[in-house]
């Protein structure tokens, strides 16, 4: 763990949002999913309708197995074969699948983030910042990946 684990968790999820946190995992899961926001909310931050949790990275993919049953490189392997929008605060987005199943419900159930630091020597998008890497599961099923520059949100 790194030696600001004492900060706040609020404080830890405003960090990661700024790509200050590379070393660490944020998992997002809505309230529908969650058995006992009470516990969660003791390492996590309560958002609109679910809560955020950022974790050293061993530690936050264990969280988000724990929280979802999938092992966390296997889903984001997964989501990456589908590009759709994430929402920069990772806790929505917009399902690439709403007009294909136009009866289904739409709203983001988990989210797997990390951030990358700026990397000039690989280019593309990673030359132009940090970047945060989303992928998500919608309540329809489709799951989706996105990732963007911090600050270009």
């Amino acid at each position: 763990m790194s030696a600001d684990d004492d900060r706040p968790a609020s404080a830890l999820y405003d960090a990661f949002l700024e790509g200050e946190r590379v070393d660490d995992i944020l998992v997002y899961l809505h309230e529908e999913g969650v058995g006992s926001m009470g516990e969660l909310l003791e390492i996590g931050t309560r958002v609109d309708d679910g809560v955020v949790l950022v974790l050293p990275g061993k530690e936050g993919r264990s969280a988000f197995q724990q929280a979802t049953g999938l092992d966390a490189m296997d889903f984001a392997g997964m989501a990456m074969q589908t590009d759709g929008d994430i929402d920069a605060d990772c806790t929505g987005g917009t399902c690439p699948d709403t007009e294909d199943k136009p009866d289904e419900d739409h709203y983001v159930k988990f989210v797997f983030a990390f951030a990358e630091e700026q990397n000039e020597g690989v280019g593309g998008i990673y030359a132009d910042g940090d970047v945060i890497h989303g992928y998500a599961a919608c309540a329809c099923g489709t799951t989706y990946s996105d990732k963007w520059v911090v600050d270009e949100a």
